[in-house]
């Protein structure tokens, strides 16, 4: 054996020792790699670069909050620039207006990751995010998804707000009669992800051509939709899609509601939640079949080994920060530190969140900050980066001002079906609203969680 082959053999054996040595963090490369195909093509040979330009657009009560907190957590630990709104829109991007590139703040700039909430528009999107932006979704169930708006925004929506007994069934029997399109809010109570990726939430359902057009356009901005009821299976794609490595898609579940706050729909209402919202349920139907497609392109034997693995290194995660248990669900008033105290939207409904246990210190245990940032609720990060990232545009460019804007420009379409469809399409750019309605955006923003 030549002296260059024993070197690389030397090489890889050493290599594959340092992996197992690590266990929990890196012996799961082997197992996933194994069979498991690429689903995003890459002209060179060799592991691939993990893909940082995202843009994730966060649908409302769909666990894209978990999701944004994976996202927030990769481009903190990868020095990746996250695109954060500007004071007046709060922590999210001035929603329900259409998104604008002016929503961004100055200081995240020039951005490769946007994960907060916003109304999709795809040309704005483009003058912040690099070509090369991958762009992803999450969808849920309609009848589970309404179920939780009605709850979570049962103070806010005046649509819900005047349903007699804040009753469901109530609402169901009559929606046009407590409903009003134009009205504050109406976004949460009638087709609110057709809404959200910028479609027509009023428009006819039974119109065929409208949503053929919907889809069509949602298969064409975005590389991958994710579904909430297959959230392990989804960041199995996610992975794939963006050649991340197992520790990049960890996390425990944020902004859930408490056992109380929670129903269960009786027989008949679930149909009837998707007759109301027949838009949203004609997406989820589509985009539930396309995902499945999609993993049995991977191969179920692949797809079912990275979910196991994926679920037995959240566990390792997770007792390692909690002192060697499964973490307790904790109301707001119960959890010590305030920066950990999800938002609450009314006195009738409990968002519950994590407290750190006093021994989670000890020798062996994940470090405390690894911890904190796998809990923290959306507004305390957003704000933790947004400190973060101002600091460092300060000390790059102290004397100036902030980068301009890209222009909008179309971008490549690659054939259908590929896992790397790029936006093709312009969407008019909406002027800014005054002062006023900067203030008042930044009051009604604040209250817009998911």
């Amino acid at each position: 054996m030549s002296q260059k082959k024993f070197f690389l053999v030397l090489l890889v054996v050493s290599s594959i020792s340092l992996l197992l040595h690590h266990g929990g963090h890196f012996s799961w490369t082997i197992k996933a790699f194994l069979g498991c195909p690429s689903l995003r093509p890459h002209p060179s040979s060799g592991l691939k670069p993990k893909h940082t330009s995202i843009a994730f657009l966060k649908t409302h009560k769909t666990a894209s909050t978990t999701v944004q907190n994976i996202l927030f957590r990769f481009a903190e630990r990868h020095n990746v620039t996250v695109a954060l709104p500007v004071q007046a829109c709060d922590h999210q991007f001035c929603y329900p207006r259409p998104f604008s590139a002016r929503f961004v703040h100055p200081h995240t700039v020039p951005a490769r990751i946007v994960t907060s909430h916003m109304r999709f528009n795809g040309s704005e999107l483009r003058r912040v995010l690099p070509a090369d932006a991958l762009y992803v979704t999450i969808l849920r169930e309609p009848a589970a998804m309404f179920e939780s708006l009605f709850s979570y925004y049962n103070q806010y929506c005046l649509s819900f707000k005047r349903v007699p007994n804040g009753s469901l069934e109530t609402f169901l029997d009559a929606p046009w009669r407590y409903y009003r399109p134009e009205e504050k809010d109406s976004m949460f109570a009638h087709n609110t992800l057709t809404f959200d990726l910028g479609g027509e939430k009023d428009h006819t359902p039974t119109d065929e051509a409208y949503v053929r057009g919907l889809v069509r356009d949602v298969e064409r901005d975005f590389s991958l939709v994710m579904i909430a009821e297959h959230f392990d299976e989804s960041l199995v794609l996610l992975r794939h899609l963006l050649s991340w490595d197992l520790e990049d898609i960890l996390y425990v579940k944020l902004n859930m509601r408490g056992p109380g706050s929670r129903r269960s729909l009786a027989a008949g209402l679930p149909a009837r939640i998707r007759a109301w919202n027949l838009l949203d349920a004609q997406l989820y139907d589509h985009f539930n079949a396309s995902l499945w497609r999609r993993l049995a392109e991977l191969g179920a034997a692949c797809v079912g080994r990275e979910v196991r693995l994926l679920r037995q290194a959240r566990d390792r995660l997770v007792r390692g920060c909690f002192g060697g248990r499964l973490p307790q669900l904790r109301l707001a008033a119960q959890i010590s530190n305030k920066e950990l105290r999800p938002w609450q939207p009314s006195a009738g409904v409990d968002i519950v969140g994590y407290d750190l246990p006093p021994n989670a210190t000890r020798p062996g245990a994940v470090p405390q900050e690894v911890c904190l940032k796998l809990i923290m609720p959306e507004v305390q990060y957003s704000r933790r980066l947004l400190r973060i990232q101002s600091l460092r545009y300060r000390r790059n460019y102290p004397m100036r001002p902030p980068p301009p804007l890209r222009p909008a420009l179309a971008r490549h379409r690659l054939p259908v079906g590929s896992f790397r469809n790029f936006l093709g399409h312009t969407l008019t750019q909406r002027p800014a609203g005054s002062q006023n309605r900067a203030g008042r955006l930044a009051r009604f923003s604040r209250r817009q969680l998911s």
